[in-house]
């Protein structure tokens, strides 16, 4: 079957899970709905012989290819759109999408971009830390219990990406600036801003997560990230021209005195 997204440019993230079992329940989940590509950031427990028990027949070959990496900065750098999934929401991990809405927007993501969608460990979830790195946040709709297991979480997504996959015409979006140019101007408007005085310094990742999400609600391409990056150097070249100038009055007034 010949799908209308491209499924192997959407890889699934399992951060600091705890149980061997759900990873490999989890890569039959994706196997049952055609993703093959498979990461952990810093499993807590990552028993092989548990997780091939469960992950069973062609699932056997998403583990033996799947990724491990200590941390969730550096292994989210290749890909151009993040997606980070929660049970609780609230002010600062609002609830911006669904499984099958997320499922169609990616249809037209998947064409010239690769997608990583996070998912957390079994008893807490994905950090507040974590969600900052993620271009939209989705919540699956439940009635009354919003907790679900790790791999049945997978499975859900899965099966919406698989069926709209199927269903969706794609538009033809244009190739996303990816998470190494967008962290690295993260970090520079997070300099530039606190030098001027709009971030607060003793929390300016706080203020910066406003940024952040008013940012991704639009496709930044990596020139336009150049382009914010070039305004925050001359930035910076202003305020230290307007630093040395008042450095260099308070010298003249210091000599003018003596």
């Amino acid at each position: 079957m010949k799908y209308k997204a491209d499924l192997d440019k959407i890889h699934i993230i399992l951060v600091e899970p705890q149980i061997p079992e759900n990873i490999g329940f989890a890569a039959r989940a994706m196997t049952n709905m055609g993703l093959s590509h498979l990461h952990l950031v810093n499993p807590r427990n990552c028993d092989l012989s548990r997780v091939v028990k469960t992950a069973t027949g062609p699932s056997i070959e998403v583990i033996e290819q799947m990724e491990v990496h200590e941390e969730l900065r550096p292994a989210l750098g290749p890909f151009s759109y993040v997606v980070g999934t929660t049970a609780r929401t609230g002010s600062l991990r609002p609830a911006l999408t669904d499984p099958r809405s997320l499922a169609q927007d990616l249809i037209d993501i998947t064409q010239q971009n690769v997608v990583a969608i996070l998912f957390g460990c079994e008893d807490r979830g994905l950090t507040n830390e974590d969600l900052k790195y993620c271009h939209t946040i989705a919540t699956i709709p439940t009635s009354r219990f919003a907790s679900l297991n790790l791999a049945h979480s997978v499975l859900l997504f899965a099966y919406e990406i698989f069926m709209a996959a199927r269903e969706e015409k794609p538009k033809d979006l244009p190739r996303m600036a990816n998470k190494f140019e967008l962290e690295g101007m993260y970090d520079h408007l997070k300099e530039v801003l606190t030098k001027i005085g709009f971030l607060d310094p003793q929390n300016p990742e706080h203020w910066l997560l406003n940024i952040r999400r008013f940012l991704s609600r639009m496709p930044l391409r990596a020139r336009d990230v150049r382009i914010i990056r070039g305004i925050c150097r001359q930035i910076d070249w202003y305020t230290g021209q307007v630093e040395k100038g008042l450095k260099q009055k308070a010298s003249y007034d210091d000599s003018s005195h003596t």
